[in-house]
């Protein structure tokens, strides 16, 4: 079911995810926001080679993706050989979607296993001083 919801990355527990991605196609997580201050963190490796990542910001389902904001730019990174960790400060309500690119690759299937967690900010209001 997609997109995910805030709630339901904080329901995934500590378990990783599993995405199967084919050769020449990309895959894509969206996660829709609707506070300000979350922070979006990822972890992933790939298995086998390497796989390109990227996060791009949409206002809303109805936004064009050439008026998508670019949060981190398409990265072919080895996480094949290294773990992948990554986060992005939520400033706007909206959708954060992570895409898996694989379409680089012309025969080569990936996995990529990958586990995503939500933090709120702390507010320090000041109630457990002495």
């Amino acid at each position: 079911k997609l997109p995910l919801t805030v709630e339901e990355i904080m329901n995934f527990g500590e378990s990783n995810r599993e995405l199967f991605i084919k050769s020449s196609t990309y895959s894509i997580i969206p996660i829709t926001v609707t506070e300000m201050g979350l922070t979006i963190s990822w972890i992933f490796s790939s298995d086998p080679k390497s796989i390109s990542f990227s996060v791009v910001y949409q206002e809303s389902e109805d936004t064009p993706l050439d008026q998508c904001k670019v949060l981190i730019p398409m990265t072919r990174c080895n996480s094949h050989k290294e773990t992948i960790r990554g986060q992005v400060k939520v400033r706007n309500a909206g959708i954060y979607t992570l895409i898996f690119d694989n379409t680089f690759s012309r025969f080569i299937s990936k996995r990529v296993f990958y586990h995503l967690a939500v933090e709120r900010p702390i507010i320090y209001d000041g109630s457990d001083f002495p």
